[in-house]
């Protein structure tokens, strides 16, 4: 046998060890993540920004960790139905509108995965269960 051979076998039997001992809640997270980061470049992105920093006075920054912490509960509601009035990230404040959007409820598990964990934010995957329980109670 080469030693190509051996040690490509070798790479190859380490990735599997390595991919096999991750949790399933890692590798939950990491399946949310990466897809909400393609529902964010799609659906998002347009207006909150590649980073997350919004647009000045008029669209809010996502990397506000305490607003999406104290807001978690309501964030189903304002991507599926949109946002109107008042509200205060960081200490400014936002009156634009932001549209509804046609989202499903894993969909929007995994956008917020992935703006939860982004832009400086470290919170934890917000799965799909969750979502539809928070999108049941939208006013």
């Amino acid at each position: 046998m080469s030693w190509r051979f051996v040690s490509s076998i070798a790479a190859f039997l380490a990735i599997l060890f390595i991919t096999a001992c991750q949790s399933d809640e890692s590798l939950e997270f990491k399946r949310y993540y990466s897809s909400g980061a393609l529902v964010y470049q799609q659906h998002c992105q347009n207006c909150h920004g590649t980073k997350g920093e919004g647009l000045s006075a008029l669209i809010p920054p996502l990397s506000d960790s305490t607003y999406l912490r104290k807001n978690i509960l309501a964030l189903p509601c304002y991507i599926k139905n949109g946002l109107k009035g008042q509200i205060i990230i960081s200490g400014k404040t936002f009156e634009d509108v932001m549209p509804a959007n046609d989202l499903s409820p894993v969909e929007i598990s995994q956008v917020l995965t992935y703006i939860g964990n982004s832009f400086g934010n470290k919170l934890s995957t917000i799965d799909e269960q969750s979502v539809q329980k928070n999108l049941a109670g939208c006013k």
